[in-house]
């Protein structure tokens, strides 16, 4: 059985199981190596960046951690249920940007965004049943067929946090003064919070009426796809960016006049919660974001720093007190972010991280490459990055490939060396060489790389 991949194409999408059942699978031509690239919207992280996206997520980690948050993995490949229930079948991710499979009867989504899976992990684990208040985060790559873009990939890489059992507004000014330091620590600093609150299902009621008793009348101006959204989800239209649509919102009425008193109370004291802090942020009332089981809580990180470009949400976060009775659950509060580990490093001014200086053992003929084996395994037990190049070649090669990887310090071993149980030292930076007695190479490579600077292999 294979299966077909195919973006969803919204709540009505019915994805059909293709049978190979005793068939032989074709093969494609043959073709010349070079012609194979990455899917579109998807790329190679290469180690470079690899290093930068490393050092974001353990500031990520520390973060987080300090909080009180702990680690959760959920799988890739989820119900495709889950997220028709969760994420909302008006929302854009539904109706356009799933990747969607199916097998024999069976239908699965490759995760557009992290909450959902870990909602469900939290019900199928029962841990509302054993603590009062959880709080997990996670890492992971996330797929949505979107027009790819800078900062907008089909797949790309997510940090996120969510809590479940608190339902003050506490948590949610700590969680984005939390958010406003870790971005700190990535050296972002031009940063604006924005916050709003769309209520409980009550002032949502109240307020759809009132929008759609604004924008009705005007109808005929505004884009096609508002005018879908006036019938299924006219909230939405406050986000549109299309000239038109933003023009029929302009005077629209604000949610936040709309409130229920429970709704003010938390709004009030979320606000009073973020002035505790010193927390600076701006109350935009246009802001719903795009995911249809948010409640009360809004906000959004922005930021005009390094080359994100016009699309400068940074990451964003709220409120879903309703998705885990929705999946089945007890009535429970959740708030949680997300955020993309892309946009962060567009953003961010860190270089690519610097490589701790290494060990380069060059052995020459058999009996020293005996002899590099054990030193090799040595040096890396006792923490020192190592290098063995166990192909041989004349001591002038040997000491380019040291010099191609950035070593420090080059060990020569030779018949002469190992005869003499000797090793021969090269400080590549300091052009100076001399024998050391096997015993003392340990310690004398430790002295040597404790003095050298780390090495940029970006900037090599």
């Amino acid at each position: 059985m294979s299966a077909e991949l195919d973006p969803i194409a919204g709540p009505e999408h019915k994805p059909v199981a293709v049978s190979t059942k005793n068939a032989e699978p074709a093969l494609p031509p043959l073709r010349k190596l070079m012609e194979f690239r990455a899917s579109k919207g998807m790329y190679d992280i290469l180690p470079d960046e690899a290093r930068r996206f490393a050092l974001v997520e353990a500031a990520f980690r520390r973060v987080v951690e300090l909080h009180g948050y702990s680690e959760v993995r959920t799988p890739v490949l989820e119900p495709t249920e889950l997220f028709l229930r969760s994420t909302g079948e008006t929302s854009e991710i539904v109706e356009k940007q799933m990747f969607t499979l199916a097998r024999e009867t069976e239908s699965f989504t490759l995760r557009p965004e992290g909450t959902p899976g870990v909602a469900r992990a939290f019900l199928n684990g029962s841990v509302h049943a054993k603590e009062p208040v959880t709080r997990w985060y996670y890492i992971g790559p996330m797929f949505r067929a979107e027009r790819p873009q800078r900062g907008r990939q089909r797949q790309f890489h997510q940090a996120g946090c969510e809590v479940y059992g608190d339902a003050g507004p506490v948590v949610d000014a700590e969680m984005i003064d939390m958010l406003v330091g870790l971005l700190g620590e990535l050296g972002i600093s031009d940063v604006e919070v924005r916050v709003n609150s769309i209520g409980g299902p009550t002032t949502r009621q109240k307020y759809r009426e009132a929008l759609l008793a604004h924008l009705t009348p005007r109808k005929d101006s505004l884009s096609e796809h508002a005018q879908k959204r006036l019938d299924d989800n006219p909230l939405r239209i406050l986000d549109s960016k299309d000239p038109r649509d933003r023009a029929a919102v302009a005077d629209a009425p604000s949610i936040l006049d709309c409130l229920e008193p429970d709704d003010r109370a938390h709004w009030d004291g979320f606000l009073a919660a973020l002035d505790a802090l010193g927390t600076q942020y701006v109350v935009t009332p246009g802001l719903v974001r795009g995911l249809d089981y948010y409640t009360r809580t809004l906000f959004e990180l922005v930021s005009n720093q390094g080359e994100l470009g016009a699309q400068n949400t940074l990451l964003g976060g709220g409120r879903y007190d309703g998705m885990v009775h929705e999946l089945g659950g007890p009535k429970l509060p959740a708030v949680g972010f997300a955020i993309g580990l892309e946009r962060l490093l567009l953003a961010s001014p860190l270089p690519t991280p610097e490589r701790a200086p290494r060990c380069f053992i060059a052995p020459l003929g058999a009996a020293g490459l005996r002899v590099a084996l054990g030193l090799a395994r040595e040096l890396r037990r006792a923490g020192i990055g190592a290098d063995l190049d166990g192909r041989g070649g004349s001591m002038k090669s040997m000491l380019r490939r040291a010099d191609s990887v950035g070593a420090r310090v080059c060990l020569v071993l030779g018949d002469s060396e190992v005869e003499t149980d000797q090793v021969q030292i090269k400080d590549l930076a300091s052009h100076s060489q001399s024998l050391c007695p096997r015993a003392d190479v340990l310690s004398r490579v430790a002295a040597i790389l404790a003095s050298a600077p780390k090495v940029n292999e970006a900037a090599r």
